[in-house]
């Protein structure tokens, strides 16, 4: 059976308040974008430690990512619902800590992580079609921050004077 989220189901767990993005998973539509809008203040935060500090946290917030998603997922009755944005924040932080700080970076860096988020080139929609629960919740989008990582570096390489 599958249950559409709302606000009783977000403030109902702990898990589901963080899986669903402290409530921007609930947006009617594009979920998955206001999701990826989270990141950007999570980030700013986290630009006050140093940069070891970021990796360390990036990585301990997927890891937390895999059980919250998994356990949001079966409440929900879908493995991966559209609601379940932690997804989408994790790797967007991710791809802010390769990206310059300026605003157009910013831009070009959440463009590219939505489009490859969304497209899901090879091999990110077999890792979506293949992967279940809450690692595959969290693979797939490690892969479109990749992907996004590797476009901005290859872009900064080729405008000069970034």
């Amino acid at each position: 059976m599958t249950t559409s989220p709302d606000r009783h189901f977000l403030l109902s767990h702990p898990a589901h308040f963080v899986a669903l993005g402290f409530g921007s998973g609930l947006a009617a539509k594009a979920p998955g974008t206001f999701g990826t809008l989270v990141a950007v203040p999570l980030f700013m935060a986290l630009m006050l430690t140093p940069e070891l500090v970021h990796f360390i946290v990036i990585a301990l917030l997927f890891m937390v990512g895999i059980p919250i998603s998994t356990q949001t997922g079966k409440a929900l009755g879908v493995s991966d619902h559209g609601s379940i944005v932690w997804d989408e924040i994790v790797a967007f932080m991710l791809v802010l800590q390769f990206t310059p700080q300026t605003w157009l970076w910013w831009l070009a860096a959440f463009a590219l992580f939505r489009l490859f988020d969304i497209w899901k080139p090879f091999p990110i929609r077999q890792c979506d079609a293949r992967l279940r629960g809450g690692f595959g919740v969290m693979f797939d989008d490690l892969l479109a921050a990749i992907y996004a990582i590797a476009c901005l570096k290859a872009l900064q390489w080729l405008i000069p004077n970034y």
